[in-house]
């Protein structure tokens, strides 16, 4: 699982080079064969523009949002491209500069403008960015591409056109929301975003936006919050990437990640700042779990502490017998993983590449247990009774209970990241696989398979290979959990003609099914979901 491979031709820089978008699909070319009843789209954001004329963008979430669909239909595969015509995007094109600040990279102000007119606009306050290169979700009927702020871009997912920007400001009270919002089978969907809670005090909303009703009214318009779970400082809110939900709980995990409220509205354009700028670390803290009744919308009253580590990613959360088990990929420590994610430092060269990562935090997936009811009775025990586990949960005599992890998958500058389930079937429920892309001192160079309770892995790996997120697609007569295929996204600069291609794993052995190859190159993508036809 470790694969000690090393990529001295540097190789992986491919992912972080600007491309052009297609004016119309293209055929791929496929050796294997691909599973005829595999019919549907392949939908992936990334950012596919990493400067404007002469103005680079410096952070890996910074590239302007492409949208990139693989098309499956009796055995033959297209693909497709084009950039999200964001507000972002439209005005660099226009201005031929960057006009909107990006994660970590400040849009200086207007050339053109006098110093009055200067002076002015920096009454406006920061113009948010809405730059959706991260993920793509379904909302009824609608697909949306996303960021992490308050604008989500409502896209056409046969053609890949832009149809609307959205501002969730108007539905319901948050600040912005995570690209991880998760979808019930019903077609409800559940996210979580930072607000002003009470008497000016930071809070964290959940929020759910009902099924397609038979109306068919936008349900955007029935969206609504349905708990609050408090912040750990009133004027710093954690950095939240995605929550846990099972079907009775809300598991939201506040990590010592903060954002400096104080920096991030004074106004930017005086000192030339960007989003990064506004984060810093709590060195104290370590992280605080929440947990809430999902139907009731009520905070369970129950302090869970653990050491810090920085989360982006819930593997899966699952009710088991008055626990709540929650399988995560975290990074050990209070230093914040994207400082060390700027393009500069992924597109070195393979020895400078590695001596970052060592200084990083480390990657590790890992498996928490939460008591839902415990009595006083027991304190300075063990609450954890699951045979299945080594994970504890000890009650301390201030009331906290304390967590250790039951350690799932470890390797060093190895980490096991951007999880996928069998979501539809499992997620929310006792489930036994992973699928994850594996990082190699930050370079994506494997895809694995995890038996999260035994803990056995299989890996995909090709030299010079970089492959994007696995989502699993189960096969439509599924009678087991792994019934299905793994779809990625690979590239593969070095070798032979074609750049890239895409690739069909059968998700029981990580065996190659198919792949279908493309003449161009593919830079990374985050983020996507397999659409049925």
């Amino acid at each position: 699982m470790y694969s000690q491979v090393e990529h001295p031709a540097g190789g992986y820089k491919k992912l972080f080079e600007t491309v052009e978008e297609l004016s119309s699909p293209v055929t791929a070319h496929v050796t294997g064969r691909i599973p005829t009843w595999l019919r549907g789209s392949l939908l992936r954001c990334g950012p596919g523009l990493f400067e404007v004329g002469a103005e680079p963008f410096y952070h890996l979430f910074d590239g302007q949002a492409l949208l990139h669909k693989f098309d499956f239909k009796e055995g033959h595969v297209t693909y497709h491209r084009r950039f999200v015509r964001t507000d972002a995007y439209v005005r660099a094109m226009t201005e031929k500069r960057i006009v909107i600040t990006e994660f970590g990279t400040y849009a200086y102000p207007d050339p053109c403008k006098n110093i009055f007119s200067r002076f002015f606009s920096y009454f406006k306050g920061v113009e948010v960015t809405d730059n959706a290169l991260v993920n793509v979700y379904p909302v009824g009927e609608d697909y949306y591409a996303c960021t992490e702020t308050n604008f989500i871009t409502k896209i056409n997912p046969d053609t890949l056109e832009t149809i609307k920007q959205v501002d969730l400001c108007k539905y319901v009270s948050v600040n912005g929301a995570t690209a991880h919002p998760h979808v019930e089978n019903d077609g409800t969907v559940y996210n979580i975003g930072n607000c002003f809670g009470k008497n000016f005090s930071l809070a964290y909303n959940i929020i759910r936006i009902p099924p397609l009703q038979a109306d068919k009214e936008d349900p955007m318009n029935k969206s609504e919050v349905v708990v609050q779970f408090p912040c750990s400082d009133r004027f710093k809110p954690s950095y939240v990437h995605s929550f846990g939900l099972t079907p009775n709980y809300i598991v939201f995990v506040e990590t010592p990640v903060k954002i400096n409220l104080l920096k991030f509205l004074s106004s930017w354009s005086l000192w030339g700042a960007n989003y990064m700028d506004c984060f810093e670390s709590n060195e104290t803290m370590g992280v605080w779990l929440h947990v809430a009744e999902k139907k009731k919308g009520r905070l369970l009253n129950i302090k869970y502490r653990t050491s810090a580590f920085n989360l982006f990613h819930h593997i899966n959360t699952f009710e088991d017998n008055g626990f709540l088990i929650v399988d995560l990929c975290t990074w050990k420590g209070f230093e914040f993983v994207y400082n060390y994610l700027y393009l500069a430092n992924l597109r070195a060269n393979w020895d400078e590449v590695k001596k970052q990562a060592e200084k990083a935090p480390q990657p590790e997936a890992r498996r928490y247990v939460l008591p839902l009811r415990f009595d006083k009775a027991d304190t300075g025990k063990n609450l954890v009774t699951l045979p299945y586990t080594t994970a504890t949960a000890t009650l301390r005599s201030d009331e906290t209970i304390w967590l250790e992890p039951e350690v799932i998958f470890s390797g060093p500058r190895h980490a096991f990241e951007f999880p996928q389930i069998n979501y539809k079937k499992y997620g929310g429920k006792p489930y036994t696989y992973t699928y994850g892309l594996g990082l190699n001192h930050f370079v994506p160079d494997r895809l694995c398979k995890l038996n999260v309770k035994t803990k056995e892995t299989w890996v995909w790996q090709e030299p010079d290979s970089y492959p994007s997120e696995p989502i699993f697609v189960s096969h439509p007569d599924a009678l087991e959990e792994d019934d299905g295929v793994v779809l990625s996204i690979v590239i593969s600069p070095g070798s032979g003609p074609k750049p890239a291609y895409l690739l069909i794993l059968n998700a029981k052995d990580m065996s190659e099914v198919a792949r279908a190859e493309v003449e161009v190159n593919i830079p990374v993508t985050f983020h996507g979901l397999f659409k049925r036809a």
